[in-house]
C-alpha cells in the first residue's frame, strides 16, 4: 500500500493512492495514519479494503509527511563509504547516531527555508526506514519485522551549523523545514528488498546525487537493531539511513543552495519530491 496524508497544512485527511496512481480518501475508515494503521494488525485491516470501494479524490492536493506520530527522527551519517569519503572523513566502525528536531519535519514538495545566517545549504537524498511495532534491543534477524515501511527524505543540512559550529550534528540538521519526508509510505509488503533501490537527486534539472542502497555500509536491518539498543523505538519514528555521494559539500569547489534554487529527488517506487528554496521571511 501507499499511504498518503493530503491538504493544507495541519488539516491533512489518511488517504491511499491504488494501483492506477489514483488518489482515494480514507477518512471514513481511518481517522489518520498513525501508530495504530502503522502496525501490522492495523495494516492488515487496509489490506482486505478494495481501494475501489474509496472516493476518489480530484485534482492534485498538497502531500503532507504521511503519517503522524513521530517521537524521534534519527539520522545516521556517513552511511555510504563514497560518500565518506567526498567528505573527507573516514568509514565508521559502527553507525553515527544523530537527531533531526522533529519541528524540521516538512511536507514533501513543501519549501525549504534557508535559516538566517545560512551560507552552506545543502542536499541529501535519503531512504527512511518507518518503525511499526516497538523495537527495543532487537536481534538483527528479527530486525525488519518491526518496519512498516519506507519513505523518500532529504535530510537538509547546513554545513557551516553542522561541522563549523562546534563538536556535534544536530544543529545542522534540525532546522525549520529541513526534514522532508513522504510523499507517501510504502508499506514493508511491498519494497520486498530495501537493499536494492536507486537514489537520485538533481538540483535546478542538473544531476547531482546518483546512487543505490546496495551500497549502504550498514543495511536497514542493521541499523533497526543497532539503534533499538540505545533508544527504544516507537511506531511512527524514522531512521534517515544515509546519503550517497553528490552533496554540495563534496564538490570541488563546494556548491550550496541559494533561494530560487529547486531541488528534486526520488527513491525507486517511493516517489519524488521538488522543493523551492526560500528565505527566512526575517532574514
Amino acid at each position: 500500500m501507499k499511504l498518503v496524508r493530503y491538504g493544507t497544512n495541519g488539516f491533512e485527511k489518511p488517504g491511499l493512492v491504488d494501483g492506477e496512481g489514483q488518489l482515494r480518501d480514507l477518512s471514513g475508515v481511518v481517522a489518520n495514519i498513525d501508530a495504530d494503521v502503522l502496525s501490522p494488525a492495523g495494516q492488515k485491516r487496509l489490506a482486505k479494503l478494495d481501494p475501489e470501494t474509496l472516493p476518489r479524490v480530484k485534482g492534485r492536493p498538497r502531500l503532507g509527511v504521511p503519517f503522524v506520530g513521530i517521537s524521534k527522527f534519527i539520522g545516521i551519517g556517513l552511511n555510504y563509504s563514497d560518500h565518506a569519503a567526498e567528505a573527507g572523513m573516514a568509514t565508521p566502525k559502527e553507525p553515527i547516531i544523530f537527531l533531526k528536531a522533529t519541528t524540521s519535519i516538512n511536507g514533501p514538495d513543501d519549501d525549504v527555508v534557508q535559516p538566517p545566517h545560512s551560507t552552506k545549504l545543502d542536499w541529501e537524498v535519503e531512504l527512511g526506514i518507518v518503525i511499526g511495532s516497538v523495537a527495543r534491543y532487537v536481534p538483527v534477524a528479527e530486525a525488519l519485522g518491526h518496519v512498516a515501511g519506507y519513505v523518500l527524505i532529504n535530510d537538509v543540512s547546513e554545513r557551516q551549523f553542522q561541522l563549523e559550529r562546534g563538536p556535534q550534528w544536530d544543529k545542522g540538521k534540525g532546522c525549520d523545514t529541513f526534514g522532508p519526508i513522504g510523499p507517501w509510505l510504502v508499506t514493508a509488503d511491498e519494497v520486498p528488498d530495501p537493499q536494492q533501490l536507486k537514489l537520485w537527486l538533481d538540483v535546478n534539472g542538473v544531476p547531482m546525487q546518483r546512487g543505490s542502497t546496495a551500497t549502504m555500509v550498514f543495511d536497514c536491518a542493521t541499523l533497526v537493531s543497532y539503534c533499538s539498543h540505545y533508544m527504544t523505538l516507537l511506531p511512527g519514528d524514522v531512521i534517515a539511513t544515509g546519503t550517497p555521494p553528490g552533496v554540495g559539500m563534496g564538490m570541488k569547489p563546494p556548491r550550496f543552495l541559494q533561494p530560487g534554487d529547486v531541488v528534486t529527488l526520488g527513491i525507486d517506487g517511493l516517489g519524488e519530491q521538488t522543493q523551492k528554496v526560500v528565505r527566512a521571511p526575517h532574514a
